[in-house]
């Protein structure tokens, strides 16, 4: 039986549920999850416009209360303070506990599948990670896309229709210039196959393929089999 931490900056039911759905369906039911959440964390980077010292030190605590809570993996859910996971690979290796980034797989196969690709966010924090993140592992497999940025100004936190309304119209604004759309909040995930339909562009959301992620690094500490 697995237990994994999930380290949440900001949460909505609706991320909380997805999350745990994907999770589940990839680990087992019978899976421990183990729920870290700081608000706090997000409402200074915003504030802030980069993640700070404190902020990032709440992170960290919260990634080592959740080793020190038995976690044999550990899922960050948010992307504007992933950078703070890539500089605690280190730590993550050493102490046998794989801290994974809910959207590197995202990414990876952004980059895997097209070469103009349209980067959705609703704040800057999570803009810019996002794109660096694309490129680094565009990088790794010799590619080299071309990002088209997407800010949907005023969209964080409203609810889901106004949401949808304010995302298409965004991403309408630049389909021509992209092949694939790549959302960089986890909680704009439920409008993964809307925007699909609405303008059949293909759209990749982080839960579903961060708890693949999640998996791997299980399999790859030997906590869970490859089946």
């Amino acid at each position: 039986m697995v237990k994994v931490g999930l380290v949440y900056t900001s949460t909505t039911p609706e991320l909380i549920e997805l999350v745990e759905k994907y999770v589940k369906e990839e680990l087992g039911p019978e899976a421990i999850l183990l729920s870290y959440q700081d608000p706090s964390i997000l409402a200074e980077v915003r504030e802030n416009g980069l993640v700070t010292t404190q902020a990032a030190t709440r992170l960290v605590n919260m990634f080592l209360k959740a080793v020190a809570d038995g976690a044999d993996a550990i899922l960050n859910l948010c992307s504007s303070v992933g950078e703070v996971v890539d500089s605690v690979q280190d730590l993550s290796k050493y102490i046998g506990v794989p801290i994974v980034r809910i959207d590197e797989e995202m990414c990876r196969e952004a980059a895997r599948k097209e070469n103009r690709i349209g980067v959705l966010a609703t704040l800057p924090t999570t803009l810019a990670p996002t794109k660096s993140t694309i490129i680094k592992v565009a990088r790794e497999m010799g590619n080299y896309p071309v990002l088209v940025e997407g800010l949907i100004d005023g969209a964080f936190g409203i609810d889901q229709t106004e949401f949808k309304r304010m995302i298409l119209s965004k991403a309408e604004e630049i389909k021509e210039e992209v092949d694939l759309f790549v959302l960089c909040q986890g909680s704009m995930a439920f409008s993964e196959a809307y925007l699909e339909e609405q303008l059949g562009i293909k759209t990749l959301s982080s839960p579903k393929l961060g708890a693949q992620d999640l998996k791997r690094a299980l399999i790859n500490i030997g906590k869970m089999e490859d089946q």
